[in-house]
């Protein structure tokens, strides 16, 4: 018990507890030798103890208790939320000698969801330039809509963030959402994947299989990278958008369902179509609504807000805190055009949270090599690994041996000059 990372309480009978592991010791900050034999209510006083204690849930109805959220008291820490499980405690005779109760901090997932639900986080997609703006506005306006909608946009823009949403706001929200990435899956099984097969359809078809569109009945289906959807796949695809019907593989018998279609691409669509690769008239059943994602380098102004929202996720992601960003990293940033867009940018922000001291700053020095490789970092790590022996001796010339003021030009500690002019034999 004491080698898991979720907290284990048990009680006797009488709601004593009789053992506590070592993660409940630590996420309660209470002692173990301060906690046995003494009542749980005394010390955790969950907004259940009063009225509605699990254990004695449990032992009434000798059902579990999975997933339920309270808070608890915590020592030194005040309250925090936490998930618990309950189940009743039996001896070797299946006798109920008392509970067992089990629980994690979702303080971080809570603290996550806050920042997910901000203003200016869209259902996951964050943005405030007039751009953005407008699209949140446009899958508002469509939400009662059941009417194909086709997402372009170049890769790592959020395509199925943004689909995501229009599904989390439309009137099929509680219903079926099924994702079907058209590049994954091999040409030869796609039509059998979409719409079904009977058996003996093809040489490994033992028994009949249902598709992905007669599993969606009801709901909604995206499909990701439309235009690496085989040509000869597209007609079936066109059918079903205008009647709404499909035959499986290796039969004739005429189905339907009711499912809305989504789809999404990064290439150009008049650019496949002139190719023949794909069907112009798909295209246009697919281009009911069309919502054109903007690449990350026409929407800067959004660029500081995204940077605070990652930052804040991967602080929660790796336990840390980051005090900021350093104005040199926030211009280095500013410039950088991002080919990757903001999944680029994601993993830029996740690659410096992790490099980043906990209560530390984000700088330069801690941006991927790519963005810093002509940048000359004033950062704290810069005076250990990046910054020569003579660049430190003019630095010291410029301010007249000034110890204190290249400390805090160079952003450091005196010390640490102290320690690298000694490795030279110039402390003196």
């Amino acid at each position: 018990m004491d080698s898991i990372a979720e907290a284990v309480i048990t009680v006797d009978k009488d709601f004593k507890v009789t053992f506590i592991n070592d993660a409940a010791e630590r996420i309660t900050g209470f002692k173990k030798s301060e906690i046995l034999g003494q009542y749980c209510r005394h010390f955790f006083d969950s907004n259940f103890c009063e009225y509605n204690c699990p254990i004695v849930n449990v032992l009434k109805s000798e059902k579990n208790v999975y997933d339920r959220e309270t808070e608890i008291n915590c020592n030194g820490k005040g309250k925090i939320p936490i998930k618990l499980n309950a189940a009743i405690l039996k001896d070797g005779l299946n006798q109920p000698v008392g509970g067992v109760i089990s629980f994690r901090d979702i303080s971080a997932l809570k603290e996550l969801s806050g920042i997910l639900k901000s203003e200016t986080n869209y259902h996951g997609y964050v943005g405030k330039s007039k751009k953005i703006l407008n699209i949140f506005k446009l899958i508002d306006e469509i939400s009662d809509t059941d009417a194909p909608i086709i997402i372009t946009g170049e890769t790592g823009t959020g395509k199925e963030i943004i689909a995501n949403a229009v599904q989390t706001v439309s009137k099929r929200k509680s219903k079926k959402y099924i994702k079907v990435n058209c590049s994954v899956i091999p040409p030869n099984l796609i039509i059998s994947e979409l719409f079904g097969h009977v058996k003996g359809a093809f040489t490994d078809a033992k028994y009949d299989r249902i598709g992905r569109f007669e599993f969606a009945d009801g709901g909604t289906i995206f499909l990701d990278e439309i235009c690496d959807l085989p040509i000869e796949a597209q007609p079936k695809l066109l059918r079903f958008l205008q009647e709404g019907t499909f035959e499986r593989l290796g039969e004739s018998t005429t189905r339907n369902a009711d499912v809305r279609v989504i789809a999404a691409t990064n290439k150009n669509i008049e650019s496949e179509i002139k190719k023949g690769s794909f069907r112009e008239d798909l295209y246009y059943r697919l281009d009911v609504i069309n919502i054109e994602l903007p690449p990350l380098r026409e929407r800067k102004d959004d660029l500081p807000l995204l940077i605070n929202f990652f930052i804040k996720k991967y602080e929660n992601i790796y336990n840390k805190k980051i005090k900021d960003i350093d104005a040199a990293s926030l211009e280095i940033l500013m410039e950088y055009s991002f080919p990757g867009n903001t999944r680029e940018l994601e993993n830029i922000i996740e690659y410096s949270v992790i490099r980043t001291k906990n209560e530390g700053t984000i700088c330069a020095c801690l941006l991927p090599n790519k963005l810093r490789s002509k940048i000359k970092c004033k950062g704290k790590s810069e005076i250990t690994e990046d910054l020569h022996n003579n660049e430190l001796i003019e630095l010291l010339n410029k301010y007249q041996w000034n110890r204190n003021k290249v400390a805090s030009v160079l952003g450091i500690d005196r010390t640490t000059i102290w320690r690298r002019l000694k490795s030279m034999g110039l402390e003196k």
